[in-house]
């Protein structure tokens, strides 16, 4: 199956996406979508993803999937990047919430107003920074004793938070003190199909 990937290439959302199709050598086409002028807001993309934002997996020429942690579950399931244990599936979905509930929202937040909106004194920015480090706490604790955030192999969970952690400078957070992610980072950045985002 040749799938259809709508997205931006500078959207940690859209790279997870990315590397997870490359990762699991499935074939796709990209098709770039920029949000920045509006082009998730036409009839045309709407009628794929009615909440106008990107991701959006196109499966056939009617079947339509967003949202970025569904689309890494729907890729990734009966593969090596979702684990056959119960408990383990469900620690990957707990990962995965954390990282759009907890990560996502202070981290990518915090790179798009520094990035793309070039607003350095943006008063949103201490308080993105200080849930930002506090994510990355989380992360670095639970890393001090594993090599992946569940079992002893890659999944869609660490996909999900490499997108935007590896990218955490632009947000203005520094990742040396958390030694457990940079070296998790690095051997994540190893692993096939993982790349580094583009800036935009």
């Amino acid at each position: 199956m040749n799938y259809v990937v709508y997205g931006m290439a500078t959207s940690g959302n859209c790279h997870k996406i990315k590397m997870a199709l490359e990762n699991l050598r499935v074939p796709y086409q990209w098709r770039e979508i920029n949000t920045l002028e509006g082009e998730t807001r036409s009839a045309t993309f709407l009628a794929m993803n009615p909440n106008g934002k990107v991701p959006v997996l196109a499966i056939d020429d009617t079947t339509f999937l967003p949202e970025s942690n569904a689309i890494l579950w729907f890729l990734g399931e009966e593969t090596p990047l979702v684990p056959r244990d119960r408990l383990e599936r469900a620690q990957v979905l707990r990962w995965m919430f954390f990282e759009q509930y907890s990560h996502e929202t202070a981290v990518a937040v915090a790179r798009y107003i520094r990035v793309f909106l070039k607003e350095h004194d943006n008063p949103r920015l201490p308080d993105l920074e200080k849930r930002g480090y506090a994510a990355l706490g989380v992360m670095d604790r639970h890393l001090e004793a594993r090599h992946y955030f569940v079992g002893e192999t890659l999944s869609i969970a660490d996909l999900a938070l490499f997108a935007y952690t590896h990218k955490a400078d632009d947000a203005g957070l520094d990742l040396a003190p958390y030694p457990a992610v940079t070296t998790w980072l690095d051997r994540v950045a190893a692993a096939p199909g993982v790349s580094t985002m583009p800036s935009p």
